[in-house]
């Protein structure tokens, strides 16, 4: 039997020639692709994939070509939004073909893989000692898979919905060089500023520039304004987007809010914050 002392470079794995390689992929992935906008929060519960689904229809209505990436491996929720839960995938001669949702958007999800609706996604890890460093390992490679392996073709925007926890972004911006910025999303709620001010540290951390904060469910409860919190961490109001019910019940039947009830103040508001963030995106802020 071999000890480490008696192998030489990776053993004959090929193991980094593979890593080069898939990075080589994941840059040609990339480069037709105008803008890779992140959404995060860092709170859970907040509506931030409500958020990025309402606003990638409205980048669609302006004539955009626009994806999503779900980033939210053990919670996706993009393709019941969008639209496209249930759908095949297909895999064409230049990788998985994302199937395409409301106005057109398209979409790669983990829940598109998943055998069934009560699937969780499980990390076997070696021991119990070493589950979370080997989640967050597999976290991001399949991140990178799902980067690298699905057909995006030309898009103006992708935008990827990250899951809860600031670190999250970290993650992602280690995957993506060429982050364009991040949306950040809160509630009316002190608790929310708190860890979504952690969220507005991190980005500055990465380079990532924070185009600035949407204010969901607005009226709901009252709370601090978000006004206070852009001032502290320096960074604009995207727009606030009044407390709808119907909003839920549109995303529950993949119809996104901004176009489904286009004459609802919660719909004109996230159509506002899209048109504010694409001139962030152009005025490259």
């Amino acid at each position: 039997m071999k000890r480490y002392r008696d192998i030489a470079g990776d053993g004959g794995s090929n193991i980094a020639g593979q890593v080069a390689a898939q990075q080589a992929r994941l840059r040609a992935r990339l480069d037709p692709i105008r803008y890779v906008l992140a959404v995060v929060s860092g709170k859970g519960g907040v509506g931030k994939s409500s958020v990025t689904a309402n606003l990638a229809v409205a980048f669609a209505a302006d004539g955009w070509r626009v994806g999503v990436l779900d980033a939210d491996l053990n919670g996706p929720s993009m393709a019941k939004m969008l639209g496209v839960r249930g759908r095949t995938l297909t895999f064409g001669t230049d990788g998985v073909e994302p199937p395409r949702g409301a106005a057109g958007v398209a979409v790669m999800s983990m829940d598109l893989l998943l055998p069934s609706d009560d699937a969780p996604l499980t990390w076997q890890a070696p021991t119990q000692d070493e589950a979370h460093t080997w989640r967050g390992g597999m976290e991001a490679s399949a991140l990178r898979e799902f980067l690298a392996d699905t057909a995006w073709g030309a898009l103006d925007v992708l935008l990827l919905d990250l899951p809860p926890g600031a670190e999250r972004l970290a993650t992602v911006a280690s995957l993506v060089p060429r982050l364009a910025g991040t949306v950040v999303v809160t509630i009316p709620s002190a608790v929310s500023h708190l860890v979504v001010r952690k969220s507005i540290t991190v980005a500055a951390q990465t380079g990532a520039p924070v185009l600035g904060l949407v204010e969901n469910m607005a009226g709901m409860f009252p709370g601090p304004p978000v006004e206070q919190l852009a001032t502290d961490a320096g960074v604009p109001v995207l727009g606030r987007v009044p407390f709808d019910p119907e909003l839920a019940r549109a995303a529950d039947a993949g119809e996104p809010f901004a176009t489904a009830a286009p004459d609802r103040a919660a719909a004109r508001a996230l159509r506002g914050i899209a048109t504010a963030v694409r001139t962030a995106l152009e005025r490259g802020r």
